[in-house]
């Protein structure tokens, strides 16, 4: 590794410093990038315009997803057959956030992919890189979810594996669809769906990403000093999914009505919540999350007549998952009746278990071996676009690791010199594919 090679992996520091400011959230703390605000459109400036300052070519497909291509140079005179795109390489992540999120949360993966592509642009100038396929970082829109509901929207709709019509259906907070939102921006929602074209042009998918948990950190992996490698290398996907608990009860007057003569759904939504939480932790390797809660209509002196509980469920185990869902929508059943109330179940996305390409996660591992000794294997919680995309085509993961072990809030965090020695780690991994 030259000097000058560390020198642009080290711009991944920079390149998060330019947007510190971008989106933070003076009520929740952290940062706040729901898809189509003003700040994650901030952000694709930004990208669009790093990705352009380098010489690459930007395109922005019919799902949203913003593509930046360092295609192969065609000798003077040659015909080219075919798609000389197909079969790429592909990198990239996300820019939007969930409410009062960490700074590096996407926005690391990218970063890197934008500084990696230095350090290989470099070996390729001092003849050290000899590419045999296009390149590309792809930006997937709607990620966390958190504005219309459907984590990793924009690969979903990129892969099929969720229909036009229904991400055309889900509407954000305000009401607003996201048909409505696509073609305020404009996108045409007549062409969003399953894209054979952009499919075909990725030959395999590496995404870096910040690690979403505790690890790196663990005695397993860390030194005498406590600190544990800089990265990581993913081994597979818990299986996860998103669930909504509709408590309906008889909406009245908070002074008027006494006590013994309430159904109120909010004594069963919460009774429900600490069920969920101890469901969750009787099942081994489970996490059962209730993230989100919302009464109707939300009046101090107001006996809801109607509560929204938004919940999250994940296993390794696919079957478990469902398992531990059935067993969240009986206890809800249960103490809904109790109240007088009743309770429906309604999906909001699942995903499997995903586990990541061997070939490809054996050449990460091996690439990032030589960066960082010890990068182990991990399996992660967290979904991704990369867990989406596995279904189509080879797919692997980095992780950076996070000193912190906490991620979705504000002390989620990544040393600048693990930033650079992910950023090394993913351009040797890249350039060997390459």
């Amino acid at each position: 590794m030259t000097t000058l090679e560390r020198q642009a992996a080290a711009a991944v520091n920079p390149l998060l410093a330019a947007i510190a400011d971008t989106g933070r959230d003076a009520r929740r703390g952290g940062y706040t990038r729901p898809v189509y605000s003003s700040s994650e459109l901030e952000l694709r400036e930004w990208f669009v315009a790093e990705a352009s300052n380098r010489g690459l070519a930007v395109e922005r497909d019919a799902n949203g997803i913003i593509w930046a291509w360092w295609d192969l140079p065609t000798p003077a005179g040659a015909v080219t057959a075919g798609d000389p795109r197909a079969g790429a390489l592909v990198t990239g992540s996300h820019l939007d956030s969930v409410p009062g999120g960490g700074p590096f949360d996407g926005p690391l993966g990218l970063a890197s992919a934008l500084a990696a592509f230095d350090v290989l642009a470099a070996r390729e100038s001092a003849g050290s890189l000899h590419r045999t396929r296009a390149f590309a970082i792809a930006v997937f829109p709607e990620e966390e979810g958190s504005a219309f509901g459907v984590a990793c929207l924009g690969s979903r709709l990129l892969t099929g594996a969720i229909t036009p019509a229904r991400a055309l259906a889900l509407r954000d907070e305000n009401g607003t669809s996201f048909a409505e939102a696509s073609r305020r921006h404009g996108l045409d929602p007549d062409l969003m769906g399953r894209d054979e074209t952009a499919l075909s042009r990725i030959g395999q998918f590496v995404e870096l990403h910040v690690e979403q948990g505790r690890g790196l950190n663990t005695e397993e992996f860390t030194d005498a000093a406590g600190r544990g490698p800089a990265v990581a290398v993913a081994s597979s996907i818990l299986g996860h999914g998103r669930w909504r608990l509709t408590f309906t009860g008889q909406g009245n007057h908070a002074g008027t009505t006494l006590m013994a003569d309430r159904s109120d759904p909010m004594i069963a939504a919460a009774s429900t919540v600490v069920a969920i939480r101890q469901i969750g932790a009787a099942q081994p390797g489970a996490r059962a999350t209730v993230g989100r809660l919302e009464p109707v209509p939300g009046g101090t002196n107001v006996i809801a007549s109607r509560v929204d509980v938004w919940i999250d469920v994940r296993h390794q185990d696919d079957a478990v998952t469902a398992e531990l869902v059935e067993r969240i929508h009986g206890e809800a059943v249960h103490l809904a009746g109790v109240e007088g109330c009743a309770v429906t179940l309604s999906q909001g996305s699942l995903s499997a278990t995903v586990t990541f390409d061997a070939e490809l996660t054996r050449g990460l591992a091996a690439s990032a071996q030589r960066t960082v000794a010890g990068a182990p294997a991990l399996a992660t919680g967290a979904g991704h676009d990369a867990g989406v995309l596995a279904a189509e085509v080879p797919t692997g993961m980095l992780f950076v690791r996070n000193p912190s072990g906490i991620s979705h809030s504000p002390e989620e965090y990544v040393e600048d010199d693990d930033a650079t020695a992910g950023t090394l780690a993913l351009a040797d991994a890249l350039g060997d594919l390459l």
